[in-house]
């Protein structure tokens, strides 16, 4: 297929036949959606059969997000066929035809929604061209519905499967060029639809990595240095290998794949420890519990939570060591402010715990591999195990399988694929890797914790006329480790105060950190919108009316500054026209200022801009023996101007909220001598059921291109619950979790 900016938008459509009289569609267009482009390809593919029945596949891995549903309906809106008749199918990997098929910081549905559109558009175009030479008669008179080609003066129609032969026969349209269907007419986009998978999952298929299983397959299990760096002195090899169903047990030296320590560094590297393999995973593991390890811990044997709260509170006492951002005269401001508010915030080390394990099947054979893999990046998975088996990635296929247990940023490096790898070449068979509970929490690239001391300046009026932040985060050589332990210079509300400060020091960190949902604005969301609800009651005005009033101080057109979750394009900058109308919508949902609240009960508010979407949010929290109740929660989003499925966007927004809370009620990461302390749900508790409040959702529908909800409804939730604990209490919570404030219970 010709590539390159000269190639003719006619190369990037294929049309064939299938067999039974069918048609195929290969649709492949510029990566990103950008037609002058043509130097990566994006594929989709539709196939109708001769019964009208159309299989769409889907390219990108479905996470628990629905982008397995959300892409493909996307695709026969445009191609104008009923739901009802469509089929989806799992793509293989294959960068040729698709170019991106990861998924991750909510830039699916942004990157995508042109793109899509235009694949079925291309398709529909095809059938109206065949029909028209059929019925002798002008395409602009052939009309299309429900997967019907129509001629309504001589009332003549034809299905999608009769016409499908005689459309693969027609020149494909410029893809650039098709006609793209009045959203006033979509019958599918905007309509509660189901997860093409539902039925699967609820009666239990095998759909998710944990399920694969292949002829001859062995299990392993793996035990890694509890410190990440460490290496094995010795081990009761012997023991283990005598017991029942074990083939091989073995020491890994480790090894490094990508960077040597920071971002997904754990995700990059086969850790050192000890690999069994056995005929059952309860063999494996039965056998790992036999093992006795002798550790040496290296460098990061010292590293320790408290270690690191202690080295950044000193480190808030002096100046920042690098600055982030300066606008105006901050001190000039503060020493000519009628009032000053100052407060330290602190957030915590956190795992992902995903419900479905991490896991892995590779058979190595014959200088080839072939991995089946959970992910968020199938052709990350496939690039390290290449490189940590020395092979042409020519030589690895990697399929992505129908489902993964969820992925909040832990699927998308390739580590317990290239373990896994490892082990099935040292054992000559295929082997499934599963990871116990205790490895996925112990074992993690973690959300980095961070440390924030701010301070506000009033003037005599209450107006918000000066703030400054210093963060202590984790880097070196005036460098952040990672971009989830970065802030960058348009973190809100940067452009809305007239002398601002930012700045940062930096700590030293050997444990890996990577992101997770909605990282950096995570964490920074508690942190400035905590904050300046505590600037709103030092002004003595309503949070509400602070707020509007802020939002209405924007001092420049566009932000500067990166925001989260970047995708083909740049996002777009931060709007707060758009902000103050959620703020608003939300507060009248949520009857702000206008209802009696029960006694130790309060409403509390936060909105954040992040991964390109908008979100706001209030929370009522009762707070009674000091145990901390959540009563319900009200969001409004603006995500751009269709939801593609409103089903799959509302149950976005309640797992965010849910997950969010669940964060903030008591979930954290402690390290001790460079070893996590947390291991299951016990210790690293999700929300339980009777903690679980109603979420209610109400979407604005503006006129901007679709962006992404897997990730921006989460960071409103902590700073949300913070203000309204403090509304019902009068205690101010300025660390997560909220179980570690104040002696609150939850």
């Amino acid at each position: 297929m010709p590539t390159g900016k000269n190639a003719s938008r006619r190369c990037f459509l294929k049309a064939s036949a299938i067999a039974g009289g069918g048609l195929m569609l290969n649709f492949s267009m510029p990566h990103g959606g950008n037609a002058a482009d043509a130097t990566a390809e994006l594929s989709a593919f539709i196939k109708i059969a001769p019964d009208g029945i159309v299989t769409i596949q889907a390219k990108c891995p479905d996470i628990g997000q629905g982008i397995k549903t959300t892409l493909p309906m996307i695709i026969a809106e445009e191609l104008d066929v009923a739901w009802a008749d469509v089929r989806v199918e799992t793509a293989a990997i294959d960068a040729a035809k698709f170019a991106e098929q990861s998924v991750g910081g909510s830039t699916t549905v942004r990157r995508s929604w042109d793109n899509m559109r235009r694949v079925g558009a291309a398709g529909r175009q095809m059938i109206v061209a065949a029909a028209a030479k059929m019925w002798k008669v002008p395409e602009s008179e052939v009309t299309t519905e429900a997967g019907f080609a129509m001629h309504a003066a001589s009332k003549r129609k034809a299905t999608y499967g009769e016409m499908a032969a005689k459309a693969a026969l027609v020149s494909p349209p410029d893809i650039k060029s098709v006609t793209l269907k009045d959203p006033k007419t979509f019958s599918i986009v905007g309509k509660p639809t189901r997860d093409v998978e539902g039925p699967n999952i609820v009666t239990g298929k095998p759909l998710y990595g944990i399920d694969v299983m292949l002829p001859g397959m062995l299990h392993a299990v793996f035990e890694r240095a509890p410190v990440f760096g460490g290496k094995v002195v010795e081990a009761n090899l012997d023991d283990v290998r005598a017991m029942p169903g074990v083939r091989k047990a073995f020491i890994v030296e480790g090894l490094s794949v990508g960077k040597p320590s920071g971002e997904a560094a754990r995700g990059n590297a086969i850790s050192a420890g000890v690999a069994i393999a056995a005929d059952s995973w309860w063999q494996a593991q039965t056998a790992r519990r036999r093992l006795r390890v002798k550790w040496n811990d290296g460098p990061n044997g010292g590293e320790s939570s408290r270690g690191f709260e202690a080295k950044a509170l000193e480190l808030l006492k002096q100046k920042p060591t690098m600055d982030i951002r300066k606008d105006g005269d901050v001190d000039a401001a503060f020493k000519n402010a009628a009032k000053v508010i100052e407060a330290t915030y602190t957030y915590p080390f956190l795992a992902h715990a995903t419900m479905e394990p991490m896991n892995a099947t590779v058979h190595v054979q014959g200088g080839k591999a072939e991995v089946w893999v959970p992910t968020q990046s199938a052709a990350s998975a496939r690039a390290g195990v290449a490189k940590v088996l020395g092979l042409d990635e020519a030589n690895v296929v990697a399929h992505m399988t129908q489902r993964a247990g969820g992925g909040f940023g832990r699927r998308g490096g390739p580590d317990p694929a290239i373990e896994a790898a490892w082990i099935s070449r040292e054992v000559g068979a295929p082997v499934k890797l599963t990871w116990s509970r205790e490895d996925d929490i112990r074992h993690d690239t973690y959300r980095p914790a961070g440390y924030h001391r701010l301070k506000a300046g009033l003037d005599a009026q209450g107006k918000l006329i000066a703030l400054s932040d210093h963060f202590v985060s984790f880097g070196a050589d005036g460098k952040f480790t990672s971009f989830p332990a970065a802030m960058g210079t348009g973190i809100y509300p940067a452009e809305f105060v007239p002398n601002l400060y930012y700045g940062a020091s930096l700590l030293p960190l050997g444990t890996p950190i990577g992101p997770l949902r909605a990282p950096g604005s995570n964490a920074l969301a508690f942190v400035f919108q905590s904050f300046l609800d505590e600037v709103a009651q030092a002004s003595g005005r309503d949070p509400l009316a602070f707020h509007l009033d802020l939002l209405s101080e924007r001092r420049a057109q566009v932000l500067s500054g990166p925001v989260a979750g970047g995708g083909p394009t740049p996002p777009p900058a931060f709007d707060p026209v758009r902000m103050r109308a959620l703020v608003e919508l939300v507060a009248e949902k949520s009857g702000w200022g206008k209802r009696a609240m029960p006694k130790n009960t309060a409403l509390g508010m936060a909105y954040y801009f992040s991964h390109s979407s908008y979100m706001a949010h209030v929370v009522e929290a009762q707070v009674q023996a000091g145990e901390i109740k959540v009563n319900k929660v009200w969001v409004a989003g603006d995500v751009g101007s269709h939801i593609v499925n409103p089903l799959a966007a509302e149950n976005q927004v309640q797992g965010s909220v849910l997950d969010g809370l669940a964060q903030a009620l008591g979930q954290e990461i402690v390290l001790e001598r460079g070893r996590v302390q947390q291991g299951n749900f016990d210790d690293f508790p999700l929300l339980r059921m009777h903690q679980a409040p109603p979420v209610d959702v109400h979407f604005v529908l503006s006129g901007n291109p679709p962006t992404g909800l897997g990730e921006p409804a989460l960071p409103p939730v902590h700073p949300a619950l913070a203000n309204a604990v403090f509304a019902a209490s009068g205690k101010r919570i300025r660390m997560m979790p909220f179980n570690r404030a104040s002696g609150f219970a939850v």
